[in-house]
């Protein structure tokens, strides 16, 4: 029969998985799905009913820094959260990408580049989660606005209003979203092997 005691820990372990910011980050992932269904329900790039797609894609990457705000503010940060945060930001932003590939509005080979780097680092937390939960860095965070940022313009019909600069723009966008994902992924690794270096030498 279970104790008291044993109650409280269960009782106060559901409260620290359950607790608001991880139900926002829980629902972060609930909603990806949603957002591709718009993608491909509206896959014409230059039909107004993208906008559909730019405000859910807005609504669920808005609510990351929400539930980090509440964390932080009302002491909620856990190693759960720490661990659903980078993964809820892959799932959008990686099923954004793979959508539009499939869509033929960004190239395979982005797709490739960033999803790679991006599974490699969350399979790499699961390595290590039993030694020590990594959070998302401050390099990754900028890393996942700009992704944020890109997809953002690629999924938007604004290329039915502007001429062929804008084409090029978005390009742009890509290609720096694309390097930045790359040279962030190797400070992440390295950073990694540091800390373990000298956790071992401990």
């Amino acid at each position: 029969m279970p104790t008291p005691q044993k109650n409280n820990l269960i009782e106060k372990s559901a409260k620290s998985i359950f607790n608001l910011p991880n139900v926002i980050t829980m629902a972060r992932i609930l909603f990806v799905p949603f957002f591709i269904w718009t993608l491909v329900e509206f896959n014409n790039p230059e039909s107004a009913m993208r906008w559909i797609s730019v405000l859910v894609f807005i609504i669920i990457m808005a609510s990351d820094g929400v539930d980090g705000a509440i964390a932080r503010k009302r002491g909620l940060i856990t190693n759960l959260g720490k661990l659903l945060d980078p993964i809820a930001d892959k799932a959008l932003l990686g099923g954004a990408l793979v959508t539009l590939s499939v869509l033929g509005e960004v190239s395979w080979w982005i797709t490739a580049v960033i999803m790679i780097r991006e599974l490699g680092i969350t399979a790499y937390r699961f390595v290590v989660i039993r030694n020590e939960v990594v959070a998302a860095s401050s390099g990754g965070k900028l890393k996942t606005i700009f992704q944020g940022i890109m997809v953002g313009f690629v999924v938007s019909p604004l290329t039915a209003w502007f001429d062929q600069w804008y084409t090029y723009f978005e390009l742009a966008l890509v290609l720096f979203a694309t390097a930045l994902t790359l040279i962030t992924g190797i400070q992440y690794m390295l950073a990694a092997f540091r800390a373990r270096k000298q956790r071992v030498s401990n």
